[in-house]
């Protein structure tokens, strides 16, 4: 090769190389404002992890006992009382009373005298009747629970 075109490939090199210096340095650079950005949204902006503030007690609404029929011929007279939230309007007990009803009938007796078992049926109830009043129901209070 001659000594001009070993000059003229150095230069096209050396062009080359600045031309990917500045566009590695242009892309941490566009990295780097990125990373920054997204930091200070995090740190500044950052959306409420949405968790409302839990709602305050209202009226207690205690709804007359009623019997379901359980499995073998057995029953429960069970009464219960619904906590609202504060501000709920006025909850019409048929729902809660239908939940009740679905909930425990058919069910054996020897399942409803396990605290843990009326517990966990009574979480269930809980989260039916928080869905069926739209939030306006917080907890329920089983008033009366007698097996026969």
């Amino acid at each position: 090769m001659s000594a001009t075109a070993t000059d003229a490939k150095a230069a096209d090199e050396s062009a080359t190389g600045k031309k990917g210096g500045k566009k590695k340095k242009l892309l941490v650079i566009v990295l780097l404002l990125a990373v920054l950005g997204g930091a200070g949204y995090w740190f500044f902006l950052k959306p409420s992890s949405g968790a409302a503030p839990p709602p305050k007690p209202g009226e207690v609404l205690a709804l007359d006992p009623i019997q379901v029929n359980l499995a073998d011929g057995h029953y429960l007279s069970i009464g219960i009382a619904l906590q609202l939230t504060k501000g709920a309007s006025e909850a019409d007990g048929s729902k809660a009373l239908d939940a009740v009803i679905s909930l425990y009938s058919g069910r054996n007796i020897a399942e409803l005298i396990k605290p843990k078992a009326r517990a966990e049926l009574k979480k269930e109830l809980k989260a039916e009747l928080s869905d069926l009043y739209d939030k306006e129901v917080m907890d329920v209070y089983l008033t009366q629970f007698v097996t026969q």
